[in-house]
């Protein structure tokens, strides 16, 4: 149950660029009417009206993720995430999951590096039935080890499925390891399989009182709901859950300046399609100075977030060495982030020659730059994509709750817009010229091996 939603892939570049914009039309449109206030247990609560049908998203999310797990305890918030459907002694298992099955609705759940959340659909007049439920286990899970020990064999057996089985991501957890050498972003969020073997009861019990309060949640409802409303109900139940923790300040070991230019290979017999990623250590939008972050958003969309990005077009349509090119940005996170482009070679092209032909359109964005056209129509690309996500619920809400677990704010979410609008043509060239340094990286080969040969007699 790892983002998005029960996936162990890490967060894609596309959604995460587009999930922190909130806004009206392109150029001129009323900002959504959001509420945003607190209550007394220290519990934020962000309300986003839609009222196009009946129907309601509600979302709490903690302020902690695989990033704040202790040494050795990698896969930990993951696997408290799985244990938060073992019930309460109010309500057993699986109570809360049948009852949002009843009223037609749906559930699940996700973990990051940063945050953990939890989340419901349902018809609107089943609102308060869900705070009752999920404000119930805020505090009230209850474990013990006939639930605990199985439920570890399904995180394991999720890892085969979604890790050990996938040469992608294997190669993807490699890239990152190498990435931070410091940072706890360097683990993967599912965690190592070494280390999930040996989480206990007791280290999720300890997890759980550690982090699970009210003062340390953001509850995101978005829906057929006023502002007014879902306070009254947040009130009545949440509002009735006391602080079990106080939460200090997410202090994190950083990351050391780039010394070294780095590069990692994976070769499995499953793979089929060769192929390089690349991944260079840049802030992100808590971490990086007035205007950077959008900058480097307008830079990953010029490079490669679509069909006509300079990776594409030369790699794939003029010079004919690739079969697919491009690149992204994860803006959303609360330490440095990455920004990443990827590319697979045609038949008879090597990943070093592709390699050197990627190093050579990041060099000449370098050093001639981006134009003003390429710029204007990024702009306006990442605003209207933003537009059209609106048209789903739980997108809006996850906007919300992705940038007030990671340092930002709901002012900074709407005003999302106007400040990729601001940025200029010389914003984007510096943003390449800083960030788009090869020590600043790690470059993965992803390669077939041979099968190797049973040899048993």
């Amino acid at each position: 149950m790892i983002p998005l939603f029960r996936r162990t892939a890490r967060t894609l570049g596309g959604l995460v660029v587009a999930a922190i914009a909130l806004a009206g039309t392109a150029q001129a449109a009323p900002k959504p009417d959001v509420a945003h206030f607190t209550l007394d247990n220290g519990l934020e609560v962000v309300v986003v009206p839609d009222r196009r049908a009946p129907v309601v998203t509600h979302m709490i999310w903690y302020k902690v993720g695989a990033a704040d797990e202790t040494p050795g305890k990698s896969g930990l918030a993951h696997f408290l995430e799985h244990l938060m459907f073992k019930g309460t002694a109010k309500n057993p298992a699986p109570r809360f999951s049948q009852t949002v099955a009843f009223v037609g609705g749906q559930e699940n759940a996700f973990t990051t590096q940063d945050y953990t959340g939890y989340y419901q659909r349902v018809p609107r007049e089943n609102l308060k039935m869900l705070m009752e439920f999920e404000s119930d286990r805020m505090t009230g899970l209850v474990l013990n080890e006939q639930a605990v020990v199985p439920e570890l064999k399904v995180v394991l057996e999720e890892y085969n499925q979604r890790v050990a089985n996938n040469p992608r991501a294997r190669l993807g957890e490699q890239i990152d390891a190498a990435l931070y050498l410091n940072h706890p972003y360097g683990k993967p969020v599912i965690g190592w399989r070494h280390e999930i073997e040996k989480l206990t009861r007791d280290d999720a019990i300890a997890f759980y009182k550690r982090f699970y309060t009210p003062n340390n949640a953001v509850l995101v409802v978005a829906g057929d709901v006023t502002a007014d409303e879902v306070r009254t109900l947040a009130e009545q139940t949440y509002g009735k859950v006391a602080k079990v923790a106080e939460i200090g300040p997410r202090h994190r070991p950083q990351e050391p300046p780039p010394a070294a230019v780095r590069h990692v290979s994976l070769a499995d017999p499953r793979v089929q399609q060769p192929s390089l990623h690349r991944e260079y250590l840049v802030p992100s939008s808590t971490t990086a100075k007035p205007g950077e972050s959008e900058a480097l958003e307008v830079l990953a969309f010029i490079l490669g977030r679509s069909n006509t990005g300079r990776l594409h077009n030369t790699l794939v349509v003029e010079r004919g060495l690739a079969v697919s090119a491009g690149g992204w940005y994860r803006g959303t996170a609360l330490d440095a982030t990455q920004f990443g482009v990827f590319a697979s070679p045609k038949p008879g092209v090597t990943l070093p020659q592709l390699e050197d032909a990627v190093d050579a359109v990041i060099a000449d964005v370098v050093s001639k730059g981006v134009t003003p056209d390429e710029v204007e129509r990024a702009k306006n690309r990442l605003i209207a994509d933003a537009i059209y996500a609106q048209d789903n619920q739980a997108t809006m809400a996850r906007w919300y709750g992705m940038a007030l677990t990671t340092g930002s704010t709901v002012e900074k979410v709407l005003s999302w817009p106007d400040r990729i609008r601001a940025v200029t043509t010389d914003a984007v060239n510096a943003a390449a010229k800083t960030w788009l340094d090869k020590q600043r990286s790690v470059t993965g080969y992803l390669v077939a091996a041979p099968h190797r040969e049973d040899k048993r007699t």
